[in-house]
């Protein structure tokens, strides 16, 4: 449920959720994913795509490339009137339970170094900063910061 008593489910990525998500690639990014980049990772055997819906409607995404026992967070996004919902919350859990599932060893994503509300939200998901990644983003140009999270079932 989210915080307005409306379930959160949250299914794979379909061409249905395309259009959707590509308004939100442009709501929340500089550089945002096209649709046709969108598309293509329909049939990309290495992608993980789902979408939290809310009443039918797409609330957010989350993007993850699975390669071998690793997992890469491409994005993750949540239309502004749908959040402090849950919602991100609700597609971190989907990602960590596909990865305890597929016995991946961790999970990394790049995040921008001014962005302190995402480093939060990933600490509480025990992300750690483990590198940096000078002027990886533009619009503004910045350093990104790694951040990953391994699992310890595997250990």
């Amino acid at each position: 449920m989210d915080g307005q008593g409306q379930s959160i489910t949250v299914v794979p990525m379909e061409p249905r959720h395309i259009e959707d998500l590509e308004r939100l690639e442009k709501e929340c990014f500089s550089t945002p994913w096209s649709f046709d980049s969108l598309v293509s990772e329909l049939s990309n055997p290495l992608a993980v795509f789902r979408v939290a819906e809310i009443g039918g409607q797409v609330a957010g995404y989350v993007g993850m490339q699975h390669i071998v026992d690793e997992g890469y967070i491409c994005n993750i996004a949540v239309f502004s009137q749908y959040r402090r919902r849950g919602v991100a919350t609700k597609l971190m859990e989907t990602l960590s339970e596909y990865a305890k599932k597929n016995e991946m060893a961790s999970i990394s994503l790049e995040v921008r170094e001014s962005n302190v509300n995402a480093q939060s939200f990933y600490e509480k998901f025990d992300f750690e900063v483990v590198g940096r990644r000078k002027h990886f983003y533009s619009n503004p140009t910045e350093d990104a910061l790694i951040m990953t999270k391994t699992f310890g079932w595997l250990f």
